[in-house]
């Protein structure tokens, strides 16, 4: 009796320690999903280069990585396959709606602003905001055979869509003083699109000649239509991709309502994605980390918590000289500040977190970001 007994202990106690090292072993692999903006200049470095870059970051936590490599095939397929090497998932970074000169584009498919100029020859702020407009079937099929044909390499994930909206109408506040601007309101050179198509069509759908409106910010149904653009294109390339067996996703403006519709006409909420990356760069707008946080909440209900938002943290590579910095995209996260970005980001209901860019990041960076990505922060 007194064996059978001791059995019966011996098992008790073999069970509970089974429990604990089963609570211990989940508790010690518990990591937040980090994904990277990433370009490296892959012309010019060898395999065993890249392959020792990519594992780096592996060792570092990164699940997957937003590739830039132009429109090359063969690039894609050549970076896909040493990043899948090392374990890690492969989305082609690709911009949309912003092309350069390209043989293959016609000037005629560029935006209008509302002041009659092109993006192709006048563009907005900068010289690359050389912006497609996204009312042009043939735009539509210009990127329909582009991501049509990066979605067929066997190495690519997903695809990642850029820049797939109109031109800032209203920068980022914080960028005023870069560009000398005052940007309380709309203005035409920077409100896009009032190409003869456009025009035309949103005249056939509500019967009102945007041309002759004295003030087009006031009229909600012209935000409605180029919103509807935006999306009807970004659908349309979602089945293109969803068709290869692919996932789609995006960089988009936060909110989306109170930045990125305001912004860009991205009403992202309503796009056929499967995950979303809000660049939620708090020093762009003046705020502090808690931002952060008010905007991936707001991020997180736009899509009923129905699909993954990952939290795009803007990395300030030089901290020392944050504060001596005109230039706000030299500015961006310190090490003090990027735990409370990711604390504030998965309270808050973020999926993972998205660095811009591993390349900004300094080793007081990566201390700070190796102890924070194995918190669970919910739990907080």
């Amino acid at each position: 009796m007194k064996q059978i007994a001791s059995t019966i202990l011996s098992l008790i106690f073999l069970l509970i320690s089974c429990k604990n090292n089963t609570t211990e072993n989940t508790t010690d692999t518990y990591k937040i999903p980090l994904y990277v903006w990433a370009q490296l200049p892959q012309h010019t470095i060898t395999d065993k280069e890249l392959l020792n870059q990519f594992q780096k970051l592996k060792n570092k936590g990164v699940d997957g990585v937003m590739y830039a490599a132009g429109h090359d095939p063969l690039t894609y397929k050549r970076v896909g396959k040493i990043i899948k090497q090392v374990g890690m998932e492969f989305h082609a970074w690709i911009p949309t709606m912003v092309q350069n000169n390209n043989p293959k584009l016609q000037p005629e498919w560029y935006a209008v602003n509302g002041k009659g100029e092109s993006a192709f020859d006048k563009p907005a702020y900068v010289p690359h905001y050389q912006f497609l407009c996204p009312n042009k079937d043939e735009v539509y099929h210009f990127l329909e055979n582009l991501y049509r044909n990066i979605a067929d390499i066997n190495e690519v994930d997903g695809i990642h869509l850029d820049y797939i909206r109109f031109p800032d109408v209203i920068l980022a506040k914080g960028l005023w003083n870069k560009y000398d601007l005052v940007m309380d309101k709309e203005y035409p050179q920077f409100d896009y699109c009032y190409c003869d198509k456009c025009v035309h069509d949103f005249k056939s759908v509500s019967g009102i000649d945007i041309k002759t409106v004295e003030d087009p910010s006031k009229v909600e149904e012209w935000k409605q239509f180029r919103y509807d653009l935006i999306t009807k294109i970004v659908n349309r390339l979602a089945d293109v991709v969803h068709d290869k067996n692919k996932v789609i996703n995006a960089a988009v403006f936060p909110g989306p309502n109170s930045i990125a519709k305001k912004l860009v006409r991205q009403e992202w909420n309503k796009w056929n994605l499967d995950a979303f990356y809000p660049m939620n760069y708090n020093d762009f707008y003046i705020e502090g980390t808690e931002w952060i946080g008010q905007l991936t909440k707001e991020e997180v209900n736009a899509v009923s918590t129905k699909k993954p938002i990952y939290s795009g943290l803007f990395i300030c590579p030089k901290p020392e000289n944050k504060t001596n910095e005109a230039d706000p995209e030299n500015h961006g996260l310190l090490p003090s500040e990027l735990e409370a970005a990711i604390n504030e980001s998965m309270r808050n209901g973020a999926t993972g977190i998205c660095l811009f860019t591993p390349d900004r990041m300094t080793s007081a960076h990566w201390q700070v970001l190796e102890k924070a990505i194995t918190t669970d922060y919910t739990k907080k």
